[in-house]
């Protein structure tokens, strides 16, 4: 008679996520964007338009910067994914957003939010809230925003976290189960979340809060990886590794903020599978 093994629940799922998340099965969506170059709509903000472009041309993917409402239905039917992000909102901005979410969603590419200052005014916040209940596939944003989203009492200072990542654990579950999408909390620690997993990612640097639009970019390499990766809880995993990762390697030959923004596009860029072999995941 062949014995029977019994896995617990906590055994199964550390199994189930080192099988499916791995240096490996990283690098081989890295080879994806990199082969096919995935045209990634971004519907961003003024501050970070060059330093969001600039990094996903680094990794492999090719940005549209594109808000102008005579264009946003073309636009549409060239890309592979859509990043949202309010950072610099009034009506207008409003408007593109809503078209170009619309004509993402028919067309069934991935929508991935980033909800920039969330909880610092109520324009924000509501904002972002109809955003949301529109659909998205992947929401990114800080502890801060990601609790102002579900607690009106939260409170941002601007676009920074008043907040450390593992508080904001229990609204980014709720946002995922409401929204049935997948949720990242940006922090020391980045945090990944769906209805059915979670993942904690334990890679990164100080310099990341040192130079705008960090937290931009990895929301729009998350819609690069999410182009090719129709998990987006692996999507979104995959971005926030090659990218914390990507800012340790940058990070050792950096002598401050400037030189550190210049050779994280250069880490990108040069990024292979062996820097990935000391993955810290849990």
């Amino acid at each position: 008679m062949a014995s029977m093994i019994i896995f617990s629940k906590n055994q199964l799922n550390k199994s189930y996520m080192q099988s499916i998340v791995s240096s490996k099965t990283l690098f081989n969506d890295i080879t994806l964007i990199r082969q096919t170059n995935p045209i990634v709509h971004n519907v961003t903000n003024l501050v970070v338009m060059q330093t969001t472009a600039n990094v996903l041309l680094a990794l492999g993917a090719s940005p549209i910067m594109a808000h102008a409402a005579n264009e946003l239905l073309e636009i549409s039917k060239l890309a592979s994914a859509l990043v949202i992000n309010i950072g610099t909102l009034d009506d207008s901005w409003i408007n593109a957003i809503t078209t170009a979410q619309k004509n993402s969603l028919q067309k069934k590419i991935p929508v991935v939010f980033d909800p920039v200052g969330a909880g610092a005014t109520s324009y924000r916040t509501d904002t972002a809230k109809k955003i949301l209940n529109s659909g998205v596939d992947i929401l990114r944003g800080n502890a801060s925003e990601i609790m102002a989203l579900v607690d009106t009492k939260i409170v941002t200072k601007g676009v920074d976290s008043q907040h450390q990542s593992e508080t904001a654990i229990g609204a980014a579950r709720a946002l995922a189960e409401k929204y049935h999408c997948t949720v990242v909390i940006s922090g020391a620690t980045d945090i990944v979340v769906d209805p059915y997993r979670e993942i904690y990612i334990t890679h990164g640097t100080p310099l990341f809060t040192k130079v705008t639009g960090m937290g931009c970019s990895a929301t729009a390499l998350i819609g690069a990886f999410a182009a090719v990766n129709a998990d987006y809880f692996l999507a979104a995993t995959h971005a926030m590794s090659a990218f914390t990762i990507a800012g340790e390697i940058a990070a050792k030959k950096a002598n401050g903020p400037g030189s550190f923004h210049i050779a994280l596009l250069d880490a990108l860029f040069l990024l292979k599978e062996p820097d990935f072999a000391n993955l810290n995941i849990k």
